[in-house]
């Protein structure tokens, strides 16, 4: 699977390198040349290095190829603007993006993007791991 990561923080960064490892052709996308360089041995892919918000950088990433987007930068806006545009300009047919304000979650999906809340998630584990406790 051809995979584009945008935002190569934390966890942009470990997911890329986790499926380059997995055998994926990956591209890892940041507009801080420092992060990409800050990617361990262990990822195989391709580096791109330029504005998640300008169709000429997200066409550099070969974007129209790519069987999935994983918009994960710290910015809701950001990552709204971008996943439309990998869905509505690109066609790409997988796009999941981090969602850091639940609220935001519906508007993500009526434009058929698949939200990630780190809230939510944290919230679900706390409450499993604390229902396990309780039995």
């Amino acid at each position: 699977m051809y995979v584009v990561v945008v935002g190569c923080g934390e966890t942009g960064s470990a997911l890329a390198v986790e499926l380059s490892r997995a055998g994926h052709s990956v591209v890892a996308l940041d507009f801080d040349q420092a992060k990409l360089e800050a990617l361990p041995s262990g990822f195989t892919g391709f580096t791109v290095q330029g504005d998640a918000g300008d169709l000429a950088v997200l066409r550099r990433c070969r974007m129209e190829r790519a069987d999935a987007a994983a918009v994960v930068t710290r910015d809701d806006n950001l990552n709204l603007m971008v996943a439309q545009m990998c869905r509505s300009v690109f066609g790409v047919k997988l796009v999941l993006a981090r969602c850091y304000d639940p609220v935001r979650e519906d508007v993500y999906r009526e434009l058929g993007v698949e939200a990630i809340s780190p809230a939510r998630l944290m919230v679900g584990a706390l409450r499993d791991r604390l229902d396990r406790r309780g039995e």
